[in-house]
């Protein structure tokens, strides 16, 4: 088990190529920043409620980075991230709370098949023949924002699979969902970060600043990527990876 002792330099520059590459996921695509380096810090030993603070701290600093880089890069709509924003800050606070006494376990099998579902209709649409991607933006998405904050401080990470993946099942382009919720989730995961601060407090700071490091270096690659690659190429990866990550947590909680 990793602890203040015995971190070594060769565990910090691991740290900061799992945030670089947990970035890179996370920006192009829209998730999986807080699921990949959660199971990464996890797989070493440490305490969930360590993980989760770490996690949502140095989320923070990359998702505001990312989400700059969308915004400058046009593939923000205010209007959506707005309606994010608030709610989901609001959800997270409440969820971070929840975390910090009770376990979240027990909601990650009912999210995770819900995923799943959304993850098989996206790549639907995404195979369909002459697919187009123009519908309008969802108007209700107020509710969204609120239950992607709440699980997201629950769950130890869920903003992106469950608002991205959710907007884009509902026609919103990729490149949009992504965006707008990668700008909004900066403000949620800064809210959950400082719930959990007061609450169980932040003791790995060598880990936080590595992830941060890896992750602001690679924002802005992510972002690149995700205006110019094919709108159909990015749901494919979107429900795939969705898919994947989803159905390994069922696998584990159920056998």
């Amino acid at each position: 088990m990793i602890d203040g002792e015995n971190l070594t330099w060769s565990y910090i520059a691991l740290f900061v190529v799992v945030g670089f590459l947990a970035q890179i996921i996370d920006g192009a695509l829209g998730m999986a920043y807080k699921v990949a380096t959660s199971a990464v810090l996890l797989g070493l030993g440490l305490p969930p409620a360590i993980v989760s603070g770490s996690v949502h701290a140095a989320s923070s600093f990359t998702s505001l980075a990312s989400g700059l880089a969308h915004w400058h890069l046009g593939n923000v709509d205010r209007g959506l991230m707005l309606r994010l924003m608030i709610p989901g800050a609001i959800g997270g606070a409440i969820g971070a709370f929840v975390l910090s006494k009770v376990s979240g376990e027990i909601l990650r099998p009912w999210i995770s098949a819900y995923l799943m579902l959304l993850a098989c209709y996206i790549l639907w649409r995404a195979f369909k023949v002459a697919q187009n991607l123009t519908a309008p933006v969802p108007k209700s998405v107020m509710p969204l924002g609120f239950a992607g904050g709440l699980c997201d401080a629950i769950g130890g990470g869920g903003w992106g699979p469950i608002v991205t993946t959710t907007l884009v099942s509902h026609g919103v382009p990729p490149r949009y969902a992504i965006g707008s919720a990668n700008a909004a989730e900066c403000v949620v995961t800064i809210m959950i970060a400082g719930t959990l601060f007061a609450t169980i407090g932040l003791t790995m700071w060598p880990i936080i600043a590595a992830l941060v490091a890896g992750g602001l270096i690679a924002a802005p690659f992510a972002a690149l990527a995700t205006k110019h690659l094919d709108e159909k190429i990015l749901m494919i990866l979107l429900g795939t990876v969705i898919f994947l990550i989803s159905g390994r947590t069922l696998f584990h909680v159920l056998f």
